[in-house]
């Protein structure tokens, strides 16, 4: 998730208004390029749909809603490679603009910062892949995409001929497909072609293949570019209005959601603005194994197979890169240990985290210009771990 460029959630807001005058591109382009200074993090993470073109995802008549009791206090503190760090001021030193704990459908913290509240709608960044792995699972159980193990070339005409044809969707979700693309070096070039027009799938259909799908774990954005592009294809709807009808309206949301657009398209590789409250209804949605309120929503199967880490490209610590410090399922992040965690993660620091044996979900949002900082990840795992075997 560290490799993510900037220019992805920077310069690719801007993609969205090519084919209008070149003027307002420009200011645009500047305006979204402005928005990602660090001093103007937080508000950009509070406000993207102002700023960005975006597409609205409506929620539905019912909301589901948590109980609320009095904030608790957190844990004093964890512990990280000898090194104690005090909960409050970890808080404070990673820029923090919002955090929610929910223990069996009870709020038990939820405080914001930055001038948020309970309506303010956060970015998402990358965790909203995670949203896109869970559209995809509907997909599949509802016949509209036959199979994970179904080539993208049997859904994407562009890489019909390509070396890219015969890449088994399941690849793409665990970020294993092989492509020839490195997300540092890349995905500058990439996004710049977007902006000037080209469509996404034409310019990925042009990366060839570096290895076989599966040998290694290689954290590239354009893979959940084509998972979206997949159901966009196999459905008819635009990602929005999949999400609208099959999801969000489903988990009983309280507030409409919107996504980033990108040459008129969402940009699913992380363009999502949600508030705080229904992130967890999300998170909710995998911590009952994607039954929502008796209804199943996701089948018991795609949950658990987006959790699966078995594999040796998919594990903590494969391919000796630090980068995969942590083990990657179907767009979900899993660490190492025997609570059955997983985390939806983006950068500056947003996370949506999962403990199913402590019924506990945690959603921190933030504008942490240091997400880069070594250990960054696995401090948040051990700071996750504190809060949630501190809770009563």
């Amino acid at each position: 998730m560290k490799k993510t460029s900037v220019i992805v959630v920077g310069a690719a807001a801007a993609v969205g208004v090519v084919g209008i005058s070149f003027g307002k591109k420009i200011k645009t382009l500047y305006q979204s390029l402005n928005s990602f200074k660090d001093k103007n993090l937080a508000h950009t993470f509070q406000h993207t749909p102002e700023i960005q073109p975006t597409k609205k995802i409506s929620r539905g008549e019912h909301v589901f809603s948590f109980a609320k009791e009095a904030d608790m206090a957190l844990a004093d503190g964890f512990t990280y490679q000898d090194v104690f760090y005090p909960c409050e001021k970890f808080m404070e030193d990673t820029e923090t603009s919002a955090m929610i704990v929910v223990k069996d459908d009870v709020i038990k913290y939820e405080k914001y910062f930055f001038g948020g509240g309970e309506g303010t709608l956060f970015s998402s960044n990358s965790m909203g892949k995670s949203f896109v792995s869970a559209l995809f699972g509907i997909a599949v159980a509802k016949g509209d995409v036959g199979s994970v193990e179904d080539p993208i070339g049997k859904y994407i005409p562009e890489f019909v001929g390509t070396e890219l044809e015969k890449i088994p969707i399941r690849a793409c979700l665990k970020m294993a497909s092989g492509i020839d693309f490195d997300e540092e070096k890349d995905m500058s070039g990439f996004s710049l072609r977007t902006l000037l027009g080209f469509p996404a799938m034409k310019v990925i259909s042009k990366y060839g293949v570096q290895e076989p799908p599966y040998t290694y774990r290689r954290y590239q954005s354009i893979n959940t570019e084509i998972l979206g592009q997949v159901i966009v294809n196999a459905t008819g709807y635009s990602l929005a209005e999949y999400m609208e009808k099959n999801l969000w309206q489903r988990i009983d949301a309280e507030h409409d959601a919107y996504w980033t657009l990108s040459n008129g398209k969402e940009l699913a590789m992380g363009g999502l603005s949600i508030s705080l409250r229904d992130y967890a209804r999300f998170a909710r949605l995998y911590l009952n194994e994607g039954n929502y309120n008796g209804e199943q929503i996701l089948p018991k199967e795609w949950v658990r197979d987006s959790l699966d880490i078995s594999e040796a490209y998919a594990k903590p610590g494969s391919n000796f890169d630090a980068y995969n410090a942590i083990g990657y399922g179907y767009q979900w992040w899993v660490p190492e240990g025997e609570q059955g965690e997983f985390m939806a993660i983006g950068v500056y620091g947003q996370w949506i985290y999962v403990n199913p044996s402590n019924r506990v979900i945690i959603v921190k949002t933030g504008a942490d210009p240091d997400f880069m900082e070594k250990g960054y990840e696995l401090k948040h795992v051990e700071f996750f771990r504190a809060i949630a075997d501190s809770i009563a």
